[in-house]
């Protein structure tokens, strides 16, 4: 077990929702801690096959996906897990099992929270 604290991607805000851990890139420099937490979503998203089920549960119906529907991507079913597992602890994905099946969600905050990290300033 690492003794590396998770950092979120997004944090809470007192019952009014979620606001990204990190300024847009083209507002100031990060932070330390800033950088830390963008960089373990970027390092979870930069293996092929992480990105392809991150994409498979984002543009599933409904933005949750059963794994029973998402684990065709070439790997073995162990595989697929551990990947699933690296997204989760790195904030991307949530979970919930159903039974026997574990269904993954992407909170549509965690979409918005990615988008402004990189968003442009508006041209004035």
């Amino acid at each position: 077990m690492s003794n590396v604290q998770e950092l979120p991607l997004l944090e809470p805000t007192g019952g009014q929702g979620v606001v990204p851990c990190c300024p847009p890139l083209t507002e100031r420099p990060m932070s330390a801690p800033e950088a830390e937490t963008a960089a373990r979503m970027f390092k979870a998203l930069g293996d092929p096959v992480r990105l392809r089920l991150f994409s498979a549960v984002a543009s599933h119906e409904g933005g949750e996906a059963c794994v029973c529907d998402i684990s065709d991507v070439g790997v073995s079913q162990p595989t697929v897990s551990h990947h699933l597992k690296k997204l989760k602890e790195a904030g991307l994905l949530t979970s919930e099992r159903r039974g026997t099946w574990v269904y993954y969600r992407v909170e549509p905050s965690v979409l918005a929270a990615m988008g402004q990290l990189l968003a442009m300033p508006a041209a004035a």
